[in-house]
């Protein structure tokens, strides 16, 4: 084994006893796991200065991500959405969608993002939405099926709204990125080594953003994540004069078309009627979400033919 490759066998035993640490506890790591490479003779005091180096610049860049940056990764998200999922091309649903999307997200705690709120409609019958980071929101055809009301619409917009506000997007990307710490680090490490290795480490960690996005698509928010956005939504759904009972509704018929063990909604979100108790939690009992002629209508000449 190349002392390179056993330096980073090292880190990541080390790695092993923790869980995902913040940047206090990365710094930590780092400095632990290259002291013992530097000890066990495979690497030199010059590498593992240097490595200790890039670890705290590494773990500044977590808490330093502008909105702009965010936005950026947030369109690189949207970009493998929208390669898997085609948008759907009606305009007029489009249109509706974020008319009533803005007006969520302005009375979100999170009103403005860099280049602002996008809502778009996916060309597909699974039942799901995703929110990317910077305020990139996709909901699909089948998901908009469960929506019997306008309140409805509004009830999972206003969840979406709530991830973006409080950058679930954004923690998950540097969640998945402390797997590719220890790249970065040996690379920074092994400058002594050079070639054909050092850019296979190089290329690897510009190629992250792929793992990230399928990290998201795949797996989903976390349950904590989620309860977090449903309680945004229910404060965005009363500020703007929605029933949060549709957030119960919604969930209500999502849970009767739901397949088990389908590669939608099922596969990256808690259970409907998990999520309805948490959320009759925090508004009471379910009530009956009464029908407003003019939304009604509105959500029919928008949506009706989705």
């Amino acid at each position: 084994m190349s002392p390179l490759r056993s330096a980073v066998a090292l880190f990541l035993s080390t790695l092993a006893v923790f869980l995902f640490p913040g940047c206090a506890g990365m710094d930590a790591l780092t400095q632990a796991g290259a002291g013992i490479a530097q000890r066990s003779g495979h690497i030199t005091q010059e590498q593992a200065t240097s490595i200790t180096k890039t670890s705290s610049s590494f773990a500044k860049s977590f808490e330093d991500i502008t909105p702009e940056q965010e936005y950026f990764i947030g369109r690189s998200v949207g970009a493998t959405i929208l390669g898997k999922y085609p948008p759907f091309g009606n305009q007029v649903s489009n249109r509706y969608l974020n008319l009533l999307g803005q007006a969520l997200a302005q009375a979100s705690d999170r009103p403005e993002t860099f280049q602002g709120y996008h809502f778009q409609i996916l060309e597909t019958e699974e039942i799901n939405a995703f929110a990317a980071p910077g305020g990139l929101i996709f909901v699909s055809r089948g998901m908009l099926r469960c929506c019997r009301t306008e309140d409805a619409v509004a009830a999972v917009l206003a969840h979406e709204v709530g991830h973006i506000q409080n950058q679930h997007g954004l923690k998950a990307i540097q969640t998945a990125r402390l797997t590719t710490a220890f790249t970065i680090l040996a690379t920074e490490g092994a400058k002594s080594v050079g070639g054909q290795e050092l850019k296979n480490l190089t290329q690897a960690f510009e190629g992250s953003i792929s793992d990230i996005t399928g990290t998201l698509m795949n797996s989903g928010y976390s349950r904590q994540s989620e309860r977090e956005a449903d309680a945004a939504a229910v404060k965005i759904l009363s500020r703007v004069g929605y029933d949060p009972n549709a957030l119960v509704a919604m969930l209500q018929e999502m849970e009767k078309r739901l397949k088990p063990g389908g590669l939608d909604f099922a596969k990256t979100h808690p259970s409907p009627q998990s999520r309805i108790e948490e959320v009759q939690g925090m508004i009471g009992p379910y009530k009956a979400v009464p029908v407003i002629p003019v939304r009604q209508e509105r959500f029919r000449m928008a949506l009706g033919n989705v």
